[in-house]
This record gives C-alpha cells, structure tokens and sequence, in this order.
C-alpha cells in the first residue's frame, strides 16, 4: 500500500512543484530585470541539483567518495540526453545565442576539467577549492550580463512581463515574496517528491525480483535527475524553453564545479576518481557536451526529432550500463570501446540536423 502512495505522492508533488517552481522563476525574472534564462541557469539549476549535491556531500563527508564522480556524471549525461531529449519531444526548445557564447562552452571546459583532474586518480581538496571559486565567479559573471540583455532578450522580457498578472492590491514587494515562496515550495516538493518516487520504485522493482545494481543504475540515477525533468518539461510546456535549456546547461555546470567542488572541499583524503569513468564516462560525457553545439547551433533550437534521437541514445548508454555491470568485477572498458560507442554521434548529429527543416514546430 505504501509502495502505490509512494509513486502517486512523488508524481503529484513533482508535478506541483515543477509548476510552483517555473512560475515563480519566470515571475522573478521579469521582477528582476533579467531574462528567464539567466533564472534557468542560476537559481532554478541550483535548486534542481539539490539531489546531486546532498547525495554527493553526504557520501564524500562519510569517506564513501566513489558515488560521487558516478552521480555527478551520470547525472550529466541524462540532463543532456534524456531531460532534453523528453523536453523537446514534449515542445520544440528554443536557445539562445548566448549560450553558444558562454554557457555552453562553460559546460565543455566542466567536462574537460574533470578529466584533466581525474588523470592522477584523486579530486583534491585544493581542486574543490578552486572549483568552488570557478562556480561563484561563474554566477556572478551570469547575473551581470543578464542585466545587459540584448534586443532578443529584452523582446523576450517584455513579452514575460505582459504575460504576469498582479493583483494591483497588493505591492510589488508582496508579489516578489509570495514568488520567492512558490519557487521555494516548489523546490521542496521536487525533492521530497523525488526522494518518495524512487524509494517506492525501488522496493517495487526487488519484490519483482530485480537486482539492486540494476535498480542503482536505472531508477537511482534517474531519479536524482527528476528535479531536473519535471521543471524543464514543464517550463517547455508552460513556453519558457529558455528556462527548460538554461537548467539543464546550468545544472551540469554546477555538477562539475559546485557539487563535486564541495564534494571534494568536505572528503577526507579528496574524492578517488576510478579507472572505468576515467576511460569511458567522463570522455562520453565530453563527447555529447561537444556534439550538442552543431543540434543546439542549427536553427537555434531542438525539434522533436533532434529529441527523440537524443531520447535513443540515451536508451543506449544505460543498455552499456547494464551489460557493464554483468562483466566481472574491477573491468574497465577500454577507451577505444568508448570512441566506437560514441563514433555514432557523428552521422546521428548529421542526421537529426538535415530533417530539421522537415520537422512541424
């Protein structure tokens, strides 16, 4: 009976929470003078990594450092490839350029710092440090240009302020409160939400008599990444895809830099970074980072197709998770095993872009 509440109570709390939160953060944009994206990649992916950071500081704090690097990069890879994947399937996404300028190029650079760290084994506490340092300079450098909208940006602004209501009854700062209070609520219920979806998924998925491993690399890794789901799909919906972009991008930024930053500020004797994400998740990971500026870049946006492709490769990466985990204990795949995995991003990047112009927005 507990294990039914469990699912029904994480969904309608995901749901309200993801509505809370988009409203809230849309709301505040418009109060704030910036647009909703630069929202999308501060506050909002703060919030969303909630999970990711808990688990990861928790762990770390403990001197159980190996869930880390898996969390923060498995959590990555499905913001890329599944969260915006389901975005777009369920509303084409629009991106700003300035993404292209700053943004995305931050998540690359993320991507490729934890590899260049991880080469010696260990993320020292010096390195969160200065990862630390890297994500507060990050944000304050977000906040100060987002004051600095271009054309594009301040039509888009408009446009969001037209579409907020206020009860001229009440003050502006009553407004800004009560919106600060549904983005927090918001938060709250994504979390909780999330932490009962995938406890009552779980014991659901062993008394069918699947095994923990299993459950641990789908529904685990998954759910930390509900957060993140549920507000980008709904911030797709509701028509703030800037905001559905800008929370992946800027959750993956903060995985690298604050969650594992703290991570590794907090652990003992640093975070030990293994051999096998070493060969082949954190390259993945670099490698679809790269290959979504040429979807991203092409008509500025991603269509359903472009989704759906992103959607099955997604499908993929956790069907070599799997046959991974069968192999025997302590087996790295090699990187060239990697290359051959990813070798079909090329032709699919290629692909989703030329039926771009078939594809009904």
């Amino acid at each position: 009976m507990w294990i039914a509440l469990g699912i029904v109570g994480g969904f309608v709390a995901l749901i309200a929470g993801g509505e809370l939160l988009v409203r809230g953060a849309s709301n505040l944009a418009a109060a704030a003078k910036v647009s909703p994206l630069v929202i999308g990649l501060t506050v909002v992916a703060t919030g969303t990594s909630a999970p990711e950071l808990a688990v990861s500081v928790k762990s770390c704090y403990a001197g159980n450092t190996d869930l880390a690097i898996g969390n923060a990069v498995g959590s990555n890879i499905t913001n890329l490839l599944m969260i915006l994947g389901l975005s777009a399937v369920a509303a084409p996404l629009a991106v700003n350029i300035r993404l292209f300028k700053i943004d995305i190029p931050a998540m690359i650079v993320a991507a490729v710092a934890l590899w260049l760290i991880g080469l010696d084994g260990t993320f020292t506490r010096l390195e969160g440090i200065g990862c630390v340092a890297v994500i507060i300079a990050y944000f304050a450098f977000t906040v100060h240009q987002g004051r600095r909208e271009s054309a594009i940006a301040a039509a888009e602004l408009e446009k969001a302020e037209a579409e907020i209501t206020y009860d001229q009854r009440t003050s502006g700062w009553t407004n800004i409160l009560l919106d600060v209070l549904k983005l927090i609520v918001g938060l709250v219920l994504l979390v909780l939400g999330a932490e009962w979806l995938v406890k009552a998924c779980v014991a659901l998925a062993l008394g069918f008599g699947v095994s923990e491993l299993v459950v641990g690399l789908t529904v685990v890794a998954i759910g930390t990444s509900l957060p993140e789901l549920v507000t980008s799909v709904m911030a797709s919906l509701r028509g703030h895809r800037d905001l559905a972009v800008g929370n992946v991008v800027g959750s993956n930024v903060l995985n690298i830099f604050l969650v594992l930053g703290l991570s590794a500020v907090v652990a003992p004797a640093g975070i030990n970074v293994a051999p096998q994400p070493m060969a082949f998740d954190i390259p993945f990971m670099i490698a679809i980072s790269i290959a979504a500026l040429p979807v991203f870049f092409s008509g500025l946006g991603i269509t359903r197709v472009e989704g759906g492709a992103m959607l099955l490769y997604y499908v993929a990466y956790v069907a070599f998770l799997i046959w991974h985990a069968g192999q025997p204990a302590g087996t790295v795949t090699p990187t060239s095993h990697m290359l051959l995995f990813v070798a079909p991003l090329v032709p699919l990047t290629l692909l989703v872009v030329y039926f771009r112009p078939r594809e009904a927005t």
